[in-house]
C-alpha cells in the first residue's frame, strides 16, 4: 500500500484565478520535471476559452513548493500524489474539478479520477503513462546523460533552486530501476466514469501510442487525440492545436 505523504499545505505554491463564479475549476498537474512557471500562459488561456476557473500548483519537491518529505520513491508514488490531490481539493474547496495532467501529472489525473469520482468532472491527459516501456527508459537515460553533460541542470535550477538534484534523481533513478518495470496503473482505468480526453504526440520520446490505445480501451468515456510530428509536450510544441481541442472538449461537457 502507498505510504502517507504529509506536508503543510501553506508550503505548497499555487496560482489561482477565480474569474467565473459557479463554474468548474481547471486543475493543472505538471510533469516529472515541471512546475507552475513552466506551464507559462497555457492555463489562463484555456480558462478564458472555457470560462472556467484555474488552479496551478507545484507538487511537493518542485518549483516554489517545500522540499520532499520522503527520500525515496516507490512504485506507489503517483497514487500517493493522487491521494494528496484529493486532500488539496478539499483544502481549496474545489468540488467541480477538471484535471489537466501532463506526463506524470496525466497518470496522477487518471488515478485520481478512478479513486475520487465525486470531485472530478473530467480529465485531460497529455503523454500520460499507464505502464513502463523500453522507449520510456531509453528517453529517461538520455535525459540523465543531458543532465550530466549539458546545461539542463542549470535550466532546471532556475525553477527548482536547491531542490533540483533531489527532484531530478527522484524521477530518473526511480524509473530506471528493475523494480519499477512492474509499475502499472491499468487496474484503475475501468473505474474512471468521467469523460476523458487522452492526448499524445505521435513522436513522443517517452511513450508509444500503445499507452493511448490501452487507456482508451479501458476507460468508459474516453476519446483519443494523437498529433502527428509532435513529441512529449504538445501544450508547448503546438499550444494552439491543444487549446482548440481541449476547449472544445470542455465546452461540450459544460454546455458553453
Amino acid at each position: 500500500m502507498p505510504k502517507k505523504n504529509t506536508f503543510p499545505f501553506d508550503e505548497i505554491a499555487i496560482e489561482r484565478f477565480d474569474n467565473y463564479p459557479d463554474r468548474p475549476t481547471l486543475v493543472f498537474l505538471h510533469d516529472s520535471l515541471g512546475c507552475t512557471a513552466l506551464w507559462r500562459d497555457f492555463p489562463q488561456k484555456l480558462g478564458n476559452l472555457t470560462k472556467c476557473n484555474v488552479l496551478v500548483y507545484d507538487r511537493q519537491g518542485y518549483g516554489k513548493s517545500c522540499s520532499f518529505s520522503y527520500s525515496k520513491r516507490g512504485n506507489y508514488y503517483m497514487e500517493q500524489e493522487a491521494d494528496v490531490l484529493n486532500v488539496l481539493l478539499d483544502h481549496w474547496k474545489i468540488d467541480k474539478a477538471i484535471l489537466f495532467g501532463h506526463s506524470d501529472g496525466g497518470s496522477i489525473a487518471l488515478i485520481a479520477a478512478a479513486k475520487y469520482p465525486q470531485k472530478i468532472m473530467s480529465i485531460i491527459t497529455e503523454g500520460a503513462h499507464i505502464f513502463v516501456e523500453d522507449l520510456t527508459v531509453k528517453g529517461i537515460k538520455e535525459a540523465i546523460h543531458a543532465y550530466q553533460t549539458t546545461n539542463l541542470k542549470t535550466k532546471l535550477e532556475k525553477h527548482h533552486g536547491n531542490k533540483t538534484d533531489e527532484m531530478f534523481w527522484a524521477w530518473a533513478s526511480t524509473w530506471t530501476t528493475s523494480e519499477f518495470r512492474s509499475w502499472n496503473i491499468e487496474s484503475f482505468l475501468p473505474s474512471i466514469q468521467c469523460p476523458a480526453l487522452i492526448i499524445q504526440g505521435e513522436a513522443d520520446e517517452y511513450g508509444t501510442l500503445k499507452q493511448v490505445q490501452n487507456t482508451i480501451r479501458q476507460v468508459q468515456k474516453a476519446e483519443k487525440y494523437c498529433i502527428p510530428s509532435v513529441g512529449h509536450s504538445p501544450h508547448k510544441e503546438c499550444p494552439e492545436i491543444v487549446l482548440e481541442k481541449a476547449s472544445e472538449f470542455i465546452n461540450q461537457l459544460t454546455e458553453i
